[in-house]
């Protein structure tokens, strides 16, 4: 069997080395361009057979034109009605190689690494699929402090979501590399942007409350 998406593989292994939940490319197909977002599964997450991952296509400039499929190395796990009407395939006697077509083109825009090079565009849907597996407000993207996870049941340090760090890593880099080995805190966001605040107020904020 031909693993045509064999970059995805790749793709997940330097997702989980790097700690990375999500990423991104763009795909452009029938004259249409595409975010497609990549996803690890959560570890109590439900995993459909042969399932490797999730992917979200998310319409560029409409991303609530989206479908969300399971994918492995070989193919998408999709159902064929829903994919064909998702990207204007029309019916016709040789479905089965048209859709070999599609994942022949799909293949070439997969990356095998994650790329810190993502557009507004890219950064924009990452993050609010991040907030949304996250229960947070996605218009929450203005960071004005860091706070200590309260403690587990049995007395260990709470972590933070590996969603909101994530979300930092895009939202705020220099931030998040000054703070990143502070695994017990976590980065809180508002919708208001005058409640933003400079790196250097809230690592001085977080020093202040915490020395």
């Amino acid at each position: 069997m031909v693993h045509v998406l064999e970059n995805l593989r790749s793709l997940k292994n330097d997702m989980e080395e790097k700690g990375w939940r999500i990423d991104s490319f763009t795909f452009r197909y029938k004259q249409r361009d595409y975010i497609v977002l990549v996803k690890l599964f959560e570890a109590n997450e439900e995993k459909p057979k042969y399932a490797l991952l999730k992917m979200e296509f998310l319409e560029k400039g409409n991303f609530k034109n989206n479908l969300l499929v399971h994918a492995n190395s070989i193919k998408l796990l999709f159902d064929v009605k829903t994919l064909r009407e998702y990207f204007g395939i029309e019916y016709s006697d040789n479905m089965g190689s048209i859709f070999d077509q599609f994942h022949q083109l799909l293949s070439k825009y997969i990356p095998t690494e994650v790329s810190k090079n993502k557009s507004p565009e890219e950064k924009t849907a990452m993050v609010y699929s991040l907030s949304r597996s996250d229960s947070e407000n996605p218009n929450k993207l203005y960071c004005y402090k860091v706070k200590r996870n309260p403690k587990r049941k049995n007395d260990s340090l709470g972590e933070r979501s590996p969603y909101n760090d994530n979300k930092t890593r895009i939202l705020r880099p220099e931030l998040y590399e000054k703070l990143k080995n502070e695994k017990n805190i976590s980065f809180c966001y508002s919708e208001n942007s005058e409640d933003d605040k400079t790196d250097e107020e809230i690592v001085y904020n977080w020093a202040k409350n915490n020395g």
